[in-house]
């Protein structure tokens, strides 16, 4: 096998594992494998998203339809379309890397997908599965994320030839390994989420009677509207002109002396950028994080109910109501989002001498906001998102027991 390099290393860690995970990780043999030794390209099917209508078949199953995205697991879509177009028609478990954002996602079901030119890979292996694929993308991830931009794209022949790193046994690739030590860090995570859920009491999922009231009567709630600079003061916080002066080579990754979250015009993560020290940062808590500039976050509103700090292409807002909760907070963000997302973009900055004068709308009682019926709207919808987390939990545990 060319691409095997067995060594034995301390360093090469999957993300943040605790110590007896570690030390299985640190004792395992590794070595080097071309991703085309570990995974086989696959051909593809991709459809032009403007013969959509022409394709449709409403007498086949509905099915994902993949593009670059990166959310949502890259599902643009669910379509109903012609067998023709089907790719992984038996669903056999299947990776899709996309070459322009290095986005991975992995299906097990037939699917479509979006025309890019031959941009997305797609790769099987008779050795992947539903557990052991988390450690073989976390492997490829922490490679290409580094390797390639969008200015030097994952290509097909780029990532055939790219090197990861694996588990091996006499040899081999080790897939056995993987699969046990996914599942033994799944174990340890949920008992995790369940300690977490029973001291935060997110266990109670039971609606109290006002909770039920508030959905019940949700169409008969009194709206209004508001002029944004009527609720919120923008937060003139001191930032760097120069960030990365007093920021370390790893300061996407929180650690216990960069522990600042500094947000900018980052779509997703909760607009988490980087993390600083808090002595080179002013920061506030309680806070609604507004991008003002971005390809694709312009207008993006972000809940930072926590200690937070900013770069660049964002500001803070601190709501003027004085009993802020973080139900509140939740409330005000989904509903500051819906009023300036589609107004603003690339070519019209969401900076706060325009923002401020857009309305939004609100629950009202006496001409004013209600905030009482916000924040018992959203514990009510908390608590029915919960409530299929904890059933989750507890199921897991079962299987586990």
């Amino acid at each position: 096998m060319g691409g095997f390099y067995p060594f034995k290393t301390k360093h090469r860690k999957l993300g943040k594992v605790d110590a007896p995970l570690n030390n299985k990780l640190e004792n395992v043999e590794w070595a080097e494998f071309r991703i085309e030794e570990v995974l086989q390209w696959q051909p593809q099917k991709e459809i032009d998203p403007l013969k959509l209508d022409e394709l449709r078949d409403e007498t086949e199953s509905f099915y994902p339809f993949y593009g670059q995205a990166t959310i949502d697991n890259g599902i643009i879509s669910y379509n109903q379309l012609t067998k023709n177009v089907l790719n992984n028609k038996l669903g056999k478990p299947t990776i899709l890397i996309h070459s322009n954002n290095q986005n991975i996602v992995y299906v097990e079901t037939p699917f479509y997908l979006k025309d890019g030119h031959g941009a997305t890979s797609v790769l099987q292996s008779e050795n992947l599965n539903r557990t052991n694929q988390m450690f073989i993308i976390a492997s490829i991830d922490r490679v290409i994320k580094n390797k390639y931009s969008y200015n030097k794209k994952a290509t097909k022949i780029e990532l055939k030839n790219t090197i990861i790193t694996l588990p091996t046994k006499n040899g081999k690739i080790d897939f056995d390994f993987m699969e046990s030590f996914i599942s033994e860090l799944e174990a340890e995570r949920i008992a995790e989420l369940e300690a977490y859920l029973t001291v935060t009491g997110l266990k109670d999922y039971t609606l109290t009677v006002d909770e039920e009231k508030v959905l019940a009567e949700f169409e008969n709630i009194e709206w209004g509207e508001f002029k944004i600079g009527s609720l919120f003061d923008k937060l003139n916080l001191r930032t760097l002109k120069k960030p990365f002066d007093k920021l370390s080579d790893t300061s996407n990754i929180q650690t216990n002396e960069f522990n600042l979250p500094l947000v900018n015009a980052k779509f997703g993560n909760n607009g988490i950028m980087f993390y600083g020290r808090e002595k080179d940062f002013d920061s506030a808590e309680m806070t609604i994080d507004v991008i003002s500039n971005g390809a694709i976050a312009t207008g993006t509103v972000y809940a930072q109910p926590y200690k937070t700090g900013i770069l660049w292409d964002a500001y803070l807002l601190k709501p003027k109501v004085v009993d802020i909760s973080k139900q509140k907070l939740l409330f005000f963000t989904t509903s500051l989002e819906k009023s300036i997302k589609l107004k603003f973009g690339w070519d019209n900055k969401a900076v706060w001498s325009k923002v401020q004068h857009q309305l939004v709308s609100l629950p009202t009682q006496n001409n004013q906001p209600n905030y009482e019926i916000m924040n018992t709207l959203i514990s009510a919808i908390q608590k029915l998102v919960i409530k299929d987390l904890v059933l989750y939990v507890d199921k897991k545990i079962v299987t586990t027991i």
